[in-house]
């Protein structure tokens, strides 16, 4: 499979030789393995005195390292004094008490430690419980359209865009010639994520229940969701079930990075809201490997588009409400916040003023924005900026 460098490795190199324990973490099949190799390359051209302690458990060849002692001294007897020693390990998880050995190595002070791991054993929550050192995660997110872009090296910006809409940012589908087959590669991933990743890990026994659950947030993706209204729904399907369930399944779904809570936010009231939350996708192409192409929803896959590409951009990103209107994200970053309405189509006067009028709305400097598939450049209405999606996609 042909490799890109991604964003990611600048991060990995920017901080090399710092103490803290380097996780990376995302949805499965996203290319934290892959990151992984290439920063062993950059290590091996850009370092000196290097030495790499590199460990893959998908290999037959680390099948006696199973077992954290084992582990631990299979490191240790490959240290070498006065030298920069980097320890890369693959799926750690794979290794029974693996943060005994990792919390062992970081107290000693000699290695420069990088995991990856399943989203099964190595969750964003857990990390602080599993290692006593400080960890510092990178998360990895499936292809963005820039790197869509790149990977398949495409000279017309909206070809590659109608293509990236329909095929999303799972990188391993690009090797399938047909959609059927990308579709049928997509779903065997998003199967395995939810059986292995989360029925092992949380001890799940309804099947039907999670399966029901996951195709109805799917099909609702941009939508406020309601946890006694989806129990409500889900009971009307003959699927007995409570809010509390709804909720935890939900948080299940969240923690192995299939969907991405996003927060409301009271504008006027200035205040955080703990209800109706929105979901989206970490890659909108799951929705149609799974629900199927018959109904494409533009608009709510490209929203769904924006919200991921703000949070790998490093947003924390929210719903606004304001004056019982909606505002479909508030990105903020530092002292940065931007106020975003995002649209299929707004070549109609209606409809531009229909999401032109929750942004005028607000009151306070922050920059405006609609982003539409507009296929022009950029311009201002009323103050307001408006951006193409697919040029937005591939600006810094």
């Amino acid at each position: 499979m042909k490799l890109i460098k991604r964003d990611y490795l600048k991060t990995l190199i920017d901080i090399i030789g710092t103490p803290d324990i380097k996780v990376i973490t995302g949805v499965r099949r996203s290319g934290k393995s892959k990151l992984l190799e290439l920063f062993k390359e950059y290590i091996i051209n850009n370092i000196k005195d290097y030495n790499i302690i590199d460990i893959n458990y998908n290999s037959l060849d680390f099948e006696n390292l199973k077992e954290y002692h084992k582990l631990n001294d299979y490191i240790g007897q490959r240290y070498k004094k006065g030298m920069n020693n980097f320890v890369l390990i693959d799926e750690v998880q794979m290794c029974k008490g693996f943060e005994k050995t990792i919390n062992s190595l970081h107290a000693e002070e000699k290695y420069d430690i990088y995991i990856t791991g399943s989203n099964a054993f190595l969750l964003s929550s857990d990390l602080a419980t599993l290692f006593t050192g400080r960890t510092f995660e990178i998360e990895i997110y499936p292809f963005s359209f820039k790197e869509y872009i790149d990977y398949f090296k495409y000279s017309d910006i909206d070809i590659a865009f109608n293509n990236y809409v329909m095929e999303g940012g799972m990188s391993g589908s690009y090797l399938y010639n047909s959609m059927e087959k990308k579709y049928d590669y997509l779903n065997d991933i998003y199967n395995t994520l939810i059986v292995r990743d989360i029925f092992q890990r949380n001890k799940i026994k309804d099947e039907k229940l999670m399966s029901s659950l996951n195709d109805f947030l799917m099909d609702n993706i941009s939508n406020r969701t309601s946890l006694r209204n989806v129990a409500n729904s889900l009971n009307t399907a003959n699927l007995e079930t409570n809010h509390k369930t709804v909720g935890n399944y939900i948080e299940y779904l969240c923690e192995a990075f299939a969907f991405y809570k996003i927060s409301r936010y009271d504008i006027k009231g200035k205040k955080y809201l703990n209800s109706d939350e929105k979901y989206y996708l970490s890659d909108h192409a799951f929705r149609y490997a799974r629900l199927g192409t018959k109904s494409l929803d533009y608009g709510r896959v490209y929203e769904n588009i924006v919200a991921i590409e703000l949070l790998r951009r490093g947003y924390e990103v929210y719903t606004g409400i304001l004056y019982n209107k909606e505002v479909d994200f508030i990105a903020v970053k530092r002292n940065e916040k931007i106020y975003i309405q995002v649209s299929d189509n707004i070549e109609y006067e209606e409809t531009l003023k229909r999401e032109v009028n929750p942004l005028l709305q607000i009151k306070d400097a922050y920059p405006k924005v609609i982003i539409a598939r507009t296929k022009h450049e950029n311009y201002q209405y009323e103050g307001i900026q408006i951006y193409d999606i697919a040029k937005w996609l591939i600006e810094n």
